[in-house]
């Protein structure tokens, strides 16, 4: 499984004013997770004792994925989402994640992208850092 070619974020946000739902879309969000050099114990509960993160081992499940996409379509205000997850080794830098989401307004999407990508590294990924 080796990593993927990265989404143009131009090319999603023409796609996306372009579908059906645009008229009712008053903000598009976007998301970029990328593979960052500090351990995950290190930004999250404060150790001090890790050493540099030179990659990441990463997978998903897509079932999971679409059923959570399928959920976050449910919230208030919630007309335009999608997903893109990178997989395989990937090196400091590299993209892990683009969500594009739409809705009618900033805190309805704001809530949703929230929602969805804390449901996603969650519930349907596996991050393996490497050192």
């Amino acid at each position: 499984m080796s990593k993927k070619t990265s989404p143009s974020m131009d090319s999603w946000l023409k796609e996306a004013k372009a579908h059906e739902s645009a008229p009712k879309i008053g903000m598009y969000l976007t998301h970029n997770g990328i593979v960052r050099e500090s351990a995950k114990a290190k930004v999250r509960q404060g150790a001090a004792d890790t050493r540099p993160v030179v990659g990441m081992q990463f997978s998903y499940n897509q079932e999971a994925v679409d059923a959570i996409i399928a959920e976050t379509y449910k919230l208030d205000g919630i007309f335009y989402i999608k997903v893109w997850l990178n997989e395989g080794e990937l090196s400091v830098g590299d993209d892990i994640m683009y969500v594009l989401i739409g809705g009618d307004i900033r805190p309805h999407v704001v809530d949703a992208l929230q929602y969805l990508v804390g449901r996603i590294k969650n519930e349907c990924v596996t991050e393996i850092e490497l050192y």
